[in-house]
């Protein structure tokens, strides 16, 4: 079987661009090839040599890291040792203040026991002072608690125990007493 066209025939459309023929275009596109191959190697050259300073500067930072740490290092150190110095310190001077206390409170005692007591202990806890002793009267020991009462650095003073023992000679008369002393 043939086929016949009988339309007419049309002209075809054709979109092209026509370049002018210039003698030197291939040569200008060689030069613009050329020009452009340099950039990218020039480029590829200097992002190289920055890679490279970067690194060295890399390893510069690294060792001047490690320095710095040795004298970080050195600062805690140092710092830990200060802590514990001015521990110690507050720790002496907590001594050297309390360290008055007993000697007060020795001397505010002493002048208050009447000459017929004898005290056998003398114990601080939790600001309570507890003393015990021996008389030969109930009237000593009244005398004792009224002192400490009118001394003005014992305050809350209380008979805990008297007790006489009628058995011995001399009647003795054990007692304790308590309070609270303030300098």
């Amino acid at each position: 079987m043939i086929k016949i066209n009988l339309l007419p025939a049309r002209p075809r459309r054709r979109f092209a661009i026509a370049l002018p023929t210039l003698p030197g275009l291939g040569l200008l596109f060689g030069v613009v090839y050329v020009v452009v191959i340099v950039a990218v190697v020039g480029y590829w050259v200097y992002l190289n040599n920055q890679g490279n300073s970067l690194t060295a500067e890399i390893v510069r930072l690294e060792a001047e890291t490690a320095r710095h740490k040795a004298s970080i290092a050195e600062g805690t150190r140092f710092k830990k040792e200060k802590e514990d110095l001015e521990r110690r310190v507050a720790l002496i001077d907590l001594i050297a203040r309390n360290q008055a206390r007993p000697i007060y409170l020795m001397d505010a005692l002493a002048d208050t026991v009447p000459q017929d007591i004898w005290l056998t202990s003398v114990e601080e806890k939790e600001q309570v002072l507890k003393i015990a002793g021996s008389a030969f009267s109930t009237t000593a020991v009244a005398d004792l608690m009224s002192n400490l009462k009118n001394s003005g650095k014992f305050r809350d003073v209380d008979l805990i125990v008297s007790r006489q023992d009628l058995a011995k000679t001399p009647r003795v008369v054990t007692f304790e007493v308590t309070c609270r002393f303030s300098i």
